[in-house]
């Protein structure tokens, strides 16, 4: 098969990650790169009236900065709009962040996170919006679309009105590591969090007029655990995961204060995963019994009990994408142009691509050099970086 001319400059997409990966802009906060975005795309010749940001911030329940970043590229041939899709927030461990380029790689200085989750598609899709302008390059409509706090629980993503998307064919989402690899579907998530109301007392003097919350906490978690429900979950022929992230008091402070005390407060979150959601619900459904054994197995003197209020929410859907479909056929073709044999996966992590599924947009989610993300030795692969920026193009320009 013949490689296929794609006049990428690699020396300016990797100039365009640089000046992103060194913009701050953590989950919340992602103005500023917002701001370099916008003028990165104006820069590269994308008019000013093609730029705009939706309201999802005024509905995502947590302080945002801004809406989510819309770009309306129109198509120099007939043909089903595409939309390329990335997140512009990073996780807080990439505050400060000071990319430097090492070989062929781009690392921070060791303090800090990077961010090329996902400042590697945000980069990408600039150098896919810059290759079309500039070289002429015909392609279909095509939306960029750069979600907000993405990395604190999907919510740009979530909160989107997909009527601002103008009924994409199909979506290419950028934020996995590899370029070979596609994922094609991903996990549902159910979250949980349970409050504990005991009673405080002297636990020296009279321990057993006190209600201990983190004992009723503690033996919840025991619970779930001897029922099978925490960690690697396999029940039959259904499996998922779950955890216990949290354990405190109010407001982020320790539950007790004291050893004298017996605790009257505690506050539990945790999360359940599965390809299937209605199994990430039995999980919870295990917790909440789970605690609701712990609740009687504590009294006081008199045979009172803690209160145990127990809460769950789905945080988003899961999905998983036929390899037929149109977009992963696209996806597939493209990387065989490349050379590249594609392997398919299946994401045990939410991405922004639940919720674009759930819209009605077929979604697929491709790798452009992202590493060891989440942690102070993250890096990005240039050689990856420059595989999926040109995959990116291929799948903008591809005849259907």
């Amino acid at each position: 098969m013949t490689t296929p001319a794609i006049p990428l400059d690699v020396e300016a997409a990797i100039a365009h990650l640089m000046r992103f990966l060194s913009v701050e802009g953590v989950t919340g906060q992602e103005a500023n790169i917002a701001a370099a975005v916008s003028d990165a795309l104006k820069a590269v010749g994308v008019p000013a009236s093609a730029i705009r940001f939706d309201d999802a911030n005024k509905r995502i329940p947590l302080p945002t900065e801004t809406g989510n970043l819309i770009v309306e590229l129109p198509g120099t041939k007939p043909g089903p709009r595409l939309l390329f899709s990335t997140h512009l927030d990073t996780v807080p461990l990439c505050a400060g962040a000071k990319p430097k380029r090492e070989g062929n790689r781009i690392v921070s200085d060791g303090t800090t996170a990077l961010g090329g989750d996902a400042r590697t598609g945000v980069a990408l899709l600039v150098v896919v919006a810059e290759t079309l302008i500039k070289h002429k390059l015909p392609h279909p409509p095509i939306t960029l679309l750069f979600t907000v706090r993405e990395e604190s629980g999907l919510h740009g993503a979530r909160e989107l009105d997909p009527k601002e998307l103008k009924q994409p064919a199909m979506c290419i989402n950028v934020d996995g590591q590899l370029a070979s690899e596609l994922i094609i579907g991903a996990v549902g998530q159910e979250n949980w969090e349970v409050e504990i109301k005991g009673r405080a007392s002297h636990a020296g003097v009279a321990p057993d007029k006190g209600i201990s919350a983190t004992l009723v906490g503690a033996i919840g978690l025991a619970e779930a655990k001897a029922a099978g429900w925490f960690g690697k979950v396999v029940k039959g022929k259904e499996f998922g995961t779950s955890n216990i992230g949290i354990f405190g008091g109010r407001d982020g402070k320790p539950a007790g204060d004291a050893t004298n005390v017996v605790t009257d407060y505690a506050f539990l979150k945790g999360e359940a995963r599965s390809p299937e959601l209605s199994f990430a619900t039995k999980i919870v459904d295990g917790y909440e019994a789970a605690f609701a054994k712990a609740k009687a197995a504590v009294t006081d003197h008199a045979g009172d009990t803690a209160e145990v209020t127990f809460r769950r929410a789905a945080a988003y859907p899961p999905f998983e994408l036929d390899k037929d479909s149109p977009v992963v056929k696209r996806a597939t073709k493209a990387l065989g142009l490349l050379g590249i044999e594609p392997s398919y996966l299946f994401s045990n992590g939410g991405l922004d691509a639940n919720w674009l599924d759930k819209a009605g947009v077929p979604t697929i989610t491709i790798g452009a050099g992202q590493a060891e993300i989440h942690t102070i030795k993250e890096f990005v692969k240039l050689d990856e970086y420059e595989k999926g920026c040109r995959l990116g193009i291929l799948m903008a320009t591809l005849e259907d």
